[in-house]
Protein backbone atom coordinates (compact mmCIF):
# COMPACT_ATOMS: atom_id res chain seq x y z
CA UNK A 1 0.00 0.00 0.00
CA UNK A 2 1.57 3.46 -1.21
CA UNK A 3 2.65 5.15 2.62
CA UNK A 4 0.57 7.80 3.47
CA UNK A 5 -2.48 6.93 1.36
CA UNK A 6 -5.67 6.59 3.62
CA UNK A 7 -7.43 3.25 3.91
CA UNK A 8 -10.23 3.32 5.07
CA UNK A 9 -12.09 0.40 6.87
CA UNK A 10 -14.37 -0.28 9.63
CA UNK A 11 -15.34 -2.92 12.11
CA UNK A 12 -19.20 -3.22 12.21
CA UNK A 13 -22.15 -4.83 14.80
CA UNK A 14 -25.31 -4.97 14.66
CA UNK A 15 -27.45 -3.60 17.99
CA UNK A 16 -30.85 -2.49 18.70
CA UNK A 17 -30.85 0.85 16.17
CA UNK A 18 -29.21 -0.56 13.51
CA UNK A 19 -25.44 -1.04 12.94
CA UNK A 20 -22.67 0.28 15.07
CA UNK A 21 -19.05 0.84 12.82
CA UNK A 22 -15.84 2.28 14.28
CA UNK A 23 -14.00 3.40 10.63
CA UNK A 24 -10.47 3.83 11.07
CA UNK A 25 -7.64 5.20 8.55
CA UNK A 26 -5.14 2.64 8.50
CA UNK A 27 -2.21 5.00 7.79
CA UNK A 28 -3.37 7.29 10.60
CA UNK A 29 -4.24 6.17 14.01
CA UNK A 30 -5.72 8.88 15.51
CA UNK A 31 -8.13 9.19 12.67
CA UNK A 32 -10.89 7.00 13.76
CA UNK A 33 -14.71 7.19 13.94
CA UNK A 34 -17.68 5.89 15.72
CA UNK A 35 -20.98 6.09 13.38
CA UNK A 36 -24.09 4.68 13.82
CA UNK A 37 -26.04 3.56 10.79
CA UNK A 38 -29.36 2.92 10.42
CA UNK A 39 -28.71 0.27 7.48
CA UNK A 40 -26.05 -1.83 6.23
CA UNK A 41 -26.44 -0.43 2.97
CA UNK A 42 -25.40 2.89 4.84
CA UNK A 43 -21.97 1.00 5.00
CA UNK A 44 -21.50 0.68 1.22
CA UNK A 45 -22.41 4.04 0.66
CA UNK A 46 -20.27 5.60 3.11
CA UNK A 47 -17.83 8.32 1.59
CA UNK A 48 -14.28 7.97 1.51
CA UNK A 49 -15.12 4.72 0.41
CA UNK A 50 -14.49 1.50 2.92
CA UNK A 51 -11.93 -1.08 1.62
CA UNK A 52 -12.84 -3.37 4.22
CA UNK A 53 -15.88 -4.34 6.26
CA UNK A 54 -15.61 -6.52 8.91
CA UNK A 55 -19.24 -6.99 10.30
CA UNK A 56 -20.08 -9.58 12.79
CA UNK A 57 -23.13 -10.89 10.97
CA UNK A 58 -23.36 -14.57 8.82
CA UNK A 59 -22.77 -14.28 5.48
CA UNK A 60 -23.64 -17.56 3.08
CA UNK A 61 -26.57 -19.34 4.23
CA UNK A 62 -26.70 -23.28 3.18
CA UNK A 63 -30.05 -24.90 1.76
CA UNK A 64 -28.97 -27.90 4.11
CA UNK A 65 -26.86 -28.28 6.81
CA UNK A 66 -25.19 -31.44 7.87
CA UNK A 67 -23.99 -32.53 10.93
CA UNK A 68 -21.17 -30.04 11.25
CA UNK A 69 -24.11 -26.73 10.62
CA UNK A 70 -22.39 -24.30 8.47
CA UNK A 71 -18.96 -25.28 8.99
CA UNK A 72 -17.55 -22.05 10.07
CA UNK A 73 -19.67 -22.47 13.56
CA UNK A 74 -17.99 -25.48 14.31
CA UNK A 75 -14.49 -24.51 12.99
CA UNK A 76 -14.67 -21.13 15.69
CA UNK A 77 -15.86 -22.61 18.71
CA UNK A 78 -13.26 -25.52 19.05
CA UNK A 79 -11.15 -22.24 19.83
CA UNK A 80 -13.07 -20.50 22.29
CA UNK A 81 -13.68 -22.92 25.12
CA UNK A 82 -15.43 -20.83 27.66
CA UNK A 83 -16.70 -18.59 25.60
CA UNK A 84 -17.94 -21.10 22.67
CA UNK A 85 -21.82 -20.23 23.62
CA UNK A 86 -21.71 -16.86 22.18
CA UNK A 87 -21.18 -18.52 18.49
CA UNK A 88 -25.13 -19.27 17.77
CA UNK A 89 -25.64 -22.40 15.08
CA UNK A 90 -27.35 -21.06 12.11
CA UNK A 91 -29.73 -22.83 10.44
CA UNK A 92 -30.60 -23.17 6.37
CA UNK A 93 -31.73 -19.82 4.41
CA UNK A 94 -35.11 -21.13 4.29
CA UNK A 95 -35.54 -20.99 7.92
CA UNK A 96 -33.95 -17.48 8.07
CA UNK A 97 -36.02 -16.52 6.14
CA UNK A 98 -39.22 -17.34 8.09
CA UNK A 99 -40.33 -14.55 10.22
CA UNK A 100 -42.10 -16.44 12.90
CA UNK A 101 -39.93 -18.64 15.46
CA UNK A 102 -42.36 -21.49 15.01
CA UNK A 103 -42.58 -21.84 11.15
CA UNK A 104 -38.62 -20.99 11.45
CA UNK A 105 -38.17 -24.03 13.90
CA UNK A 106 -40.34 -26.26 11.28
CA UNK A 107 -38.07 -25.29 8.32
CA UNK A 108 -35.11 -25.90 10.10
CA UNK A 109 -36.05 -29.16 11.05
CA UNK A 110 -37.16 -30.08 7.12
CA UNK A 111 -33.54 -28.80 6.29
CA UNK A 112 -30.79 -30.34 8.88
CA UNK A 113 -29.88 -33.62 9.32
CA UNK A 114 -29.76 -34.60 11.79
CA UNK A 115 -32.72 -32.28 12.67
CA UNK A 116 -32.58 -29.31 14.47
CA UNK A 117 -34.30 -26.21 15.89
CA UNK A 118 -33.71 -22.99 16.05
CA UNK A 119 -31.94 -20.90 18.87
CA UNK A 120 -34.00 -17.80 20.40
CA UNK A 121 -30.85 -15.73 20.37
CA UNK A 122 -30.19 -16.61 16.63
CA UNK A 123 -34.08 -16.10 15.22
CA UNK A 124 -34.02 -12.38 16.89
CA UNK A 125 -30.59 -12.11 14.80
CA UNK A 126 -32.54 -13.12 11.43
CA UNK A 127 -34.12 -9.41 10.28
CA UNK A 128 -29.94 -8.27 10.19
CA UNK A 129 -29.09 -11.36 8.41
CA UNK A 130 -31.69 -11.23 5.83
CA UNK A 131 -30.78 -7.29 5.36
CA UNK A 132 -27.01 -8.57 4.74
CA UNK A 133 -27.79 -11.44 2.56
CA UNK A 134 -30.33 -9.29 0.10
CA UNK A 135 -27.41 -7.02 -1.02
CA UNK A 136 -24.49 -9.49 -0.60
CA UNK A 137 -22.75 -11.11 -3.60
CA UNK A 138 -19.54 -12.69 -4.32
CA UNK A 139 -18.31 -9.47 -5.89
CA UNK A 140 -19.25 -7.78 -2.66
CA UNK A 141 -16.88 -10.27 -0.77
CA UNK A 142 -13.91 -8.23 -2.03
CA UNK A 143 -14.86 -5.53 0.70
CA UNK A 144 -17.92 -7.14 3.41
CA UNK A 145 -16.24 -10.06 5.49
CA UNK A 146 -17.78 -12.41 8.33
CA UNK A 147 -16.33 -11.78 11.60
CA UNK A 148 -17.04 -12.90 15.32
CA UNK A 149 -16.25 -10.78 18.29
CA UNK A 150 -15.15 -13.31 20.28
CA UNK A 151 -13.18 -14.76 17.83
CA UNK A 152 -11.46 -11.13 17.55
CA UNK A 153 -10.41 -11.16 20.64
CA UNK A 154 -9.13 -15.00 20.90
CA UNK A 155 -6.86 -13.59 17.79
CA UNK A 156 -5.76 -10.57 19.34
CA UNK A 157 -4.79 -12.20 22.61
CA UNK A 158 -2.66 -14.62 21.76
CA UNK A 159 -5.11 -17.42 20.30
CA UNK A 160 -6.51 -17.61 23.67
CA UNK A 161 -10.02 -16.75 24.82
CA UNK A 162 -10.96 -14.68 27.17
CA UNK A 163 -10.93 -15.42 31.21
CA UNK A 164 -14.35 -13.28 31.81
CA UNK A 165 -17.77 -12.97 29.85
CA UNK A 166 -18.85 -10.08 28.34
CA UNK A 167 -22.13 -10.91 29.96
CA UNK A 168 -23.80 -13.02 33.15
CA UNK A 169 -27.24 -13.98 32.92
CA UNK A 170 -27.94 -11.67 30.11
CA UNK A 171 -26.71 -8.05 31.67
CA UNK A 172 -23.13 -6.98 30.67
CA UNK A 173 -20.51 -7.88 32.52
CA UNK A 174 -18.34 -4.97 34.04
CA UNK A 175 -14.97 -6.47 34.68
CA UNK A 176 -15.44 -8.03 31.27
CA UNK A 177 -15.86 -5.31 29.01
CA UNK A 178 -12.81 -3.99 31.03
CA UNK A 179 -10.77 -6.96 30.45
CA UNK A 180 -11.57 -6.46 26.61
CA UNK A 181 -11.24 -2.43 26.48
CA UNK A 182 -7.80 -2.86 28.45
CA UNK A 183 -6.82 -5.37 25.33
CA UNK A 184 -7.66 -3.47 22.35
CA UNK A 185 -5.60 -0.18 23.71
CA UNK A 186 -2.75 -2.61 24.43
CA UNK A 187 -3.38 -3.21 19.95
CA UNK A 188 -3.08 0.88 20.10
CA UNK A 189 -6.99 2.30 19.99
CA UNK A 190 -7.33 4.96 22.25
CA UNK A 191 -8.96 4.44 25.77
CA UNK A 192 -11.10 7.63 25.78
CA UNK A 193 -12.91 6.74 22.63
CA UNK A 194 -13.45 3.21 23.71
CA UNK A 195 -14.45 5.02 27.09
CA UNK A 196 -16.86 6.99 24.91
CA UNK A 197 -20.81 6.53 25.86
CA UNK A 198 -22.16 4.50 23.04
CA UNK A 199 -25.42 6.13 21.15
CA UNK A 200 -29.00 5.10 22.15
CA UNK A 201 -30.01 1.37 22.03
CA UNK A 202 -26.24 0.65 21.70
CA UNK A 203 -24.59 -0.85 24.50
CA UNK A 204 -20.98 -0.44 25.52
CA UNK A 205 -20.55 -4.10 24.18
CA UNK A 206 -21.26 -3.14 20.96
CA UNK A 207 -18.87 -0.46 20.64
CA UNK A 208 -16.29 -2.75 21.95
CA UNK A 209 -17.15 -6.14 19.85
CA UNK A 210 -17.30 -3.10 16.58
CA UNK A 211 -13.69 -1.92 17.77
CA UNK A 212 -11.82 -5.40 17.81
CA UNK A 213 -14.06 -6.22 14.11
CA UNK A 214 -12.01 -3.25 13.00
CA UNK A 215 -8.91 -4.59 13.98
CA UNK A 216 -9.45 -7.59 11.74
CA UNK A 217 -10.69 -5.54 9.07
CA UNK A 218 -7.14 -4.08 9.17
CA UNK A 219 -5.32 -8.05 9.33
CA UNK A 220 -8.10 -8.59 6.43
CA UNK A 221 -6.69 -5.75 4.64
CA UNK A 222 -2.65 -6.35 5.47
CA UNK A 223 -3.42 -10.34 4.09
CA UNK A 224 -2.90 -11.47 7.84
CA UNK A 225 -6.08 -12.94 8.05
CA UNK A 226 -7.38 -16.04 8.02
CA UNK A 227 -10.81 -17.86 7.54
CA UNK A 228 -12.54 -20.39 9.35
CA UNK A 229 -12.82 -23.12 8.21
CA UNK A 230 -9.59 -22.78 5.88
CA UNK A 231 -11.66 -25.04 3.11
CA UNK A 232 -14.71 -23.45 3.77
CA UNK A 233 -17.57 -23.80 1.23
CA UNK A 234 -20.11 -22.06 -0.87
CA UNK A 235 -23.97 -21.24 -0.35
CA UNK A 236 -26.18 -21.21 -3.58
CA UNK A 237 -25.28 -17.93 -4.31
CA UNK A 238 -21.65 -18.65 -4.34
CA UNK A 239 -20.96 -16.43 -1.22
CA UNK A 240 -18.45 -18.00 1.15
CA UNK A 241 -19.37 -19.61 4.48
CA UNK A 242 -16.43 -18.14 6.81
CA UNK A 243 -15.21 -16.42 9.92
CA UNK A 244 -12.49 -14.24 9.43
CA UNK A 245 -9.49 -13.66 12.31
Amino acid sequence: MPEGEPHWLAGVDGCKAGWIAVIRNLNDPEDLKLHLFSEFSDLLRYQPELKIIAVDMPIGLPDKLGSDGRGAEKAVRKHLGMRQSSVFSVPSRAAVYETEYLASCETALKTSNPPRKVSKQCFYLFPKIREIDALMTPKLEERIYEVHPELAFWRLNGESEMSLPKKVKSRANPEGLDQRRDLLVSKGLPKDFLNQKPPKSCGRDDLLDAAANSLIAERILLGEAEPFPANYQRDCKGLRMAIWA
